[in-house]
């Protein structure tokens, strides 16, 4: 009998055949289908006082802001990431400014370091040489007398430039004792 309804457009089932039939949502769904044919009360298919107090509810629990607050809360959001990226961009201006002077001191700074090595390798072959030359031949670098020689010549070099230095200091400590007393005699 059911079939023979729904092909003509009337209600499956005059009366409840399962406990779903019994529910409001069935009930509503065959007001919608059928209309007032369906014999159900048309007061059904709005929600009741309870209902509507426990979505509001619902709704104050799950979304506590309003949608203005939600705006002005995006929006800061969005104000404060502009402001970010802005600021990054700033610094990333401000080091490609000084990107220029940073690789010129590390140029600097390697040329140093190749003049050093380069000085200190060119002592190193002037004091072989010398030692060579105090033998009065050619000697292997291995050697004994070669290495103790080399040795020797390295701490009298060494002795030298302590010597150079004190001296140099002496020297500026001199010229500022001379300023002071100039300025000391001038000023009486």
């Amino acid at each position: 009998m059911s079939h023979h309804n729904l092909v003509n457009g009337k209600r499956p089932y005059d009366y409840p055949m399962s406990l779903a039939h019994l529910t409001v949502k069935y009930n509503r769904k065959m007001y919608g289908k059928y209309g007032s044919a369906s014999g159900v009360n048309p007061s059904l298919c709005w929600p009741t006082r309870a209902d509507i107090r426990e979505k509001l509810e619902y709704e104050s629990e799950a979304y506590p802001f309003t949608i203005q607050e939600m705006m002005e809360t995006t929006r800061q959001k969005r104000l404060a990431e502009e402001e970010k990226i802005l600021k990054r961009d700033q610094e990333i201006v401000a080091k490609m400014a000084k990107l220029e002077m940073w690789k010129k001191e590390l140029r600097n700074k390697v040329a140093k370091k190749t003049a050093e090595a380069q000085a200190a390798k060119d002592k190193k072959e002037r004091l072989v040489e010398e030692v060579r030359r105090h033998f009065g031949f050619k000697l292997d670098s291995r050697d004994e007398r070669f290495q103790e020689m080399l040795v020797k010549r390295e701490k009298e070099q060494k002795k030298q430039e302590k010597l150079a230095r004190k001296e140099a200091k002496e020297k500026v400590m001199i010229a500022k004792l001379q300023q002071k007393n100039a300025e000391i005699s001038e000023n009486k």
